[in-house]
């Protein structure tokens, strides 16, 4: 397929940045993942053999950089300062779909094992109890699942199965009901008012639970929207105006 020209900027940009997948493999190393497995998980859908193409791509066109993971195993994939720069054109996307597209968004129809991935790497490590700390997602529906996090050391795991350490504190909601919580289109607190989301643990740390999560980079745009826009059905049950 022959370029576009290299006589207009956007047609020079949209050749390094415009590729199906590419703005969101951007997106997950801005976000902070380096790891080959860490970027395909929070894009379901995206082939191994694709990803490795893409990333390939970016890195021709100086956007990322291979690094030897320190494990000694592997490599890692950073952004150079050509990719750092991107941020903002990332959010810009973002932000411009949330004012002009929102009629069309599909928060719900999210994965929960999606959902918990992205909540994963919104962890704010700094505001957690000290030690290990566990939360335990029960997802009840549509799919009901069970999905843990948990937190050792500065890093967040997500685990499948039980990870064989005892729930610092649980949390029981369908998964679109967290799903707006962490997109924006209400806060925790009000979920929980609204018994969509059931919290049990010690009251210190349910209290302290939302302030772990940073939520969506979109989630106070997304608010200001859906505070413009009809009343949204959340959950089954349509949100009072605020």
């Amino acid at each position: 397929m022959p370029d576009y020209g290299n006589y207009c900027p956007v047609s020079m940009a949209a050749e390094v940045v415009a590729d199906r997948w590419t703005p969101l493999i951007i997106r997950e190393m801005v976000l902070g993942n380096t790891r080959f497995n860490d970027i395909a998980r929070a894009m379901p859908g995206i082939s191994r053999s694709l990803l490795v193409q893409r990333l390939r791509h970016l890195e021709r066109r100086g956007v990322l950089e291979t690094w030897p993971a320190p494990t000694g195993r592997g490599s890692e994939y950073h952004l150079t300062a050509a990719g750092r720069d991107l941020e903002r054109v990332i959010d810009s996307l973002g932000r411009w779909a949330i004012e002009w597209l929102f009629d069309e968004l599909r928060p719900h129809d999210v994965a929960p094992t999606t959902l918990m991935w992205w909540m994963h790497r919104r962890v704010d490590t700094s505001a957690l109890p000290p030690g290990r700390t566990v939360i335990e997602f029960r997802h009840t529906a549509p799919d009901p699942t069970t999905i843990w996090l948990v937190a050792d050391h500065g890093e967040v795991s997500v685990c499948l199965q039980h990870p064989g350490f005892e729930s610092s504190v649980e949390v029981s909601a369908s998964t679109p009901a967290l799903a707006d919580v962490f997109q924006g289109y209400c806060t925790w607190r009000e979920a929980v008012d609204g018994n969509r989301i059931e919290v049990a643990g010690p009251p210190r740390l349910v209290d302290s639970l939302p302030r772990w999560f940073l939520w969506s980079p979109w989630a106070d745009v997304t608010r200001e929207r859906a505070d413009r826009a009809a009343p949204p059905v959340l959950d089954g049950q349509i949100a009072t105006p605020h």
